[in-house]
């Protein structure tokens, strides 16, 4: 028993150093202010949580989140990172949970599909109550500067609904679909290493 759990935290460990690197690979969007930056770290936490369960892709997905802490610190008072968290979860707990009772390739594909969902609609969410609310007030950022980035990728950009319907929005649902392509063409190829006793 001592050795199955050894074995379990060892493989949630690799797969959270691999988000983790993973996460520092990231790119702008077009139509999205350079705030909001799509790096690919969600594929090693939904594999972690297809191959070990909901638990392991929580606990990848808060590893990931602090690896990175230590590594690059934080220059949002942690505001970044905890709603990086939260839609983390938004977008892999579903997709886990899903596959958990149906592991079928249409359960993955359901699951993710889901994710996706979760994903845009919580994160619309944590950037329009929290995130951006919580940069102006404890960042000393105004909301004209952050709405200023949104509308000179995207002139309809005029108010925050607008940067939440233009940018957070379809930039989730871009993430949550590359994320979930990414893990599906892959999944199957590493899942025997991780399924090994």
């Amino acid at each position: 028993m001592k050795n199955k759990h050894t074995v379990y935290l060892t493989k949630v460990a690799c797969l959270s150093a691999v988000a983790t690197l993973l996460m520092l690979l990231e790119f702008p969007l077009p139509f999205a202010p350079a705030f909001y930056e799509l790096n690919f770290s969600e594929v090693a936490v939904l594999v972690s949580g297809f191959a070990l369960g909901p638990f392991a892709a929580f606990l990848t997905e808060l590893i990931k989140i602090l690896l990175n802490l230590i590594i690059n610190g934080t220059d949002t008072a942690f505001i970044g990172e905890l709603s990086n968290l939260l839609m983390g979860l938004a977008f892999v707990l579903p997709a886990a949970f899903i596959y958990k009772y149906k592991k079928t390739l249409s359960g993955a594909i359901i699951g993710m599909a889901v994710g996706t969902v979760s994903l845009a609609v919580i994160g619309s969410a944590v950037n329009y109550f929290m995130m951006i609310p919580a940069y102006v007030k404890f960042m000393g950022f105004k909301m004209e500067m952050i709405i200023g980035m949104g509308n000179k990728v995207n002139s309809s950009i005029t108010d925050l609904k607008d940067l939440i319907l233009f940018a957070t929005l379809p930039f989730n649902l871009v993430k949550g679909l590359s994320c979930s392509l990414i893990t599906g063409l892959i999944y199957k190829r590493v899942s025997p290493i991780l399924h090994k006793k």
